[in-house]
């Protein structure tokens, strides 16, 4: 049964890229794709070392908007972020490019759907793993929540997780948020509040991952030998009753 929270749109993508990239990536995007300065949806800057003045965290360009009724939900948009920080410093998008010898690395894509309380608490009572709470974007009316990173037992982190978003919340969704454990379920953030938390996650060595190791390994077991076309709706629905399974054992320790 598909739910109508898992109806999801693409809101937009996160790119990676190396600093010498970064830079010309904004003339392409001008230049190449279109992006004239009011199509910049944000430029969000740091002084790093006080006196040296500020340097571009991420931009956000919009490549195109669909003649819908919504404007706000049919745009097509990319951020790029770069490692800003001093050589000196730690980064952990300089990491996630490095590690993978990448100039370019797209980081997550952002899934919007109509209904992310309901999906938060379907997601999660099947075992999938976030790193924040739901946030309240200060300068924007959305909430969102970032998953773990997609990979697996015995390999390194992939970099690459998914943020899911809901844009023009209900006055009562947030109203909910707001009754439940505040330190859980909401906080005002912005980027740099995902910024943190995934260099607090680098930093620490343990990069959470979307699903447990253990559970990937269970759902492995259940499909052991099976080719993707040979997995009938009974297949997952015992994937299923191992993820809740799992999930609800976790939630009770």
């Amino acid at each position: 049964m598909k739910h109508s929270f898992q109806n999801f749109q693409i809101d937009h993508m996160t790119l990676l890229l190396q600093p010498r990239l970064y830079h010309v990536a904004y003339v392409i995007f001008n230049v190449i794709f279109g992006v004239r300065p009011e199509d910049i949806l944000y430029d969000k800057r740091k002084e790093w070392i006080p006196g040296e003045g500020e340097k571009s965290l991420t931009f956000a360009a919009k490549l195109g908007e669909a003649n819908k009724d919504d404007k706000a939900k049919n745009k097509t948009i990319v951020a790029i972020v770069q490692p800003s920080e001093p050589m000196s410093q730690p980064s952990h998008v300089r990491e996630m490019l490095d590690s993978h010898n990448a100039a370019a690395l797209y980081q997550h894509m952002a899934l919007r759907t109509n209904d992310l309380l309901a999906f938060h608490k379907f997601a999660t009572e099947r075992g999938v793993n976030f790193i924040t709470p739901i946030l309240k974007d200060e300068d924007e009316d959305l909430i969102q929540v970032f998953s773990g990173e997609w990979y697996y037992p015995g390999i390194r982190s992939s970099a690459m997780f998914f943020e899911f978003i809901q844009r023009k919340p209900a006055a009562e969704t947030l109203d909910a948020l707001q009754k439940a454990n505040k330190e859980l379920w909401f906080r005002d953030e912005t980027f740099l509040g995902l910024y943190g938390e995934k260099e607090r996650e680098y930093q620490s060595g343990k990069v959470t991952p979307f699903i447990d190791f253990e559970l990937f390994e269970l759902i492995e077991n259940e499909i052991k030998g099976m080719k993707t076309f040979e997995m009938g709706q009974e297949t997952m629905d015992r994937c299923e009753k191992i993820m809740m399974d799992y999930a609800k054992k976790k939630n009770t320790k």
